[in-house]
């Protein structure tokens, strides 16, 4: 739980500590809008992705689904900077699937911590994987994190891709390729 109080301390505290005036008519409401910015954009670190996983349906078909493009906002816990990308997320079922909007939400809960793009990948493939019991999963997360654009080496443009496979995708480069070919090409 987010403790609204502390985070306008804190960031009093740091416009102090850069040599700005918090009484400045532009920075009076600045600590209470970043404490419920973060209310916000952390607000995964008090959800459960099995809620949104729970809601099964049975199906005779065991194919691939894949729901692709799912965008994301995450913040990287090293600088404090967002990262944003495309996450895309295959299963394999095993007798039931979820609605796609689940994954999706599945994503938005490790996105709204303060994360790693390389543990977040893995995060929503162990999920998909206790919760829904597929006979395998597969998750890419392709981001660009403003600690390398806008600071740093100051390369914009740059991605970082993160790749998570679990069950039958970690052996089977026949199913990997599919899942690449269906990101690629739709």
């Amino acid at each position: 739980m987010i403790n609204h109080e502390k985070v306008k301390e804190a960031i009093k505290m740091l416009l102090e500590g850069i040599g700005e005036d918090v009484n400045r008519e532009g920075l009076l409401d600045t600590p209470d809008r970043i404490a419920r910015m973060y209310e916000e954009i952390c607000g995964g670190m008090d959800e459960d992705a099995g809620e949104h996983l729970s809601r099964v349906f049975s199906v005779d078909n065991n194919e691939m689904v894949l729901e692709k493009d799912i965008v994301f906002y995450s913040t990287c816990e090293h600088h404090l900077m967002p990262f944003y990308g495309k996450a895309h997320v295959a299963y394999i079922p095993n007798g039931k699937v979820v609605g796609l909007s689940k994954l999706a939400r599945t994503v938005e809960v490790y996105a709204k911590r303060l994360q790693i793009q390389e543990q977040m990948t893995g995060q929503i493939a162990e999920a998909i994987m206790e919760h829904l019991e597929p006979q395998g999963v597969m998750v890419m997360l392709e981001a660009e994190h403003m600690c390398m654009t806008m600071r740093g080496i100051k390369k914009p443009g740059s991605k970082t891709v993160s790749i998570a496979c679990r069950g039958c995708f970690e052996e089977d480069v026949n199913l990997q390729n599919r899942f690449f070919q269906m990101v690629k090409n739709g």
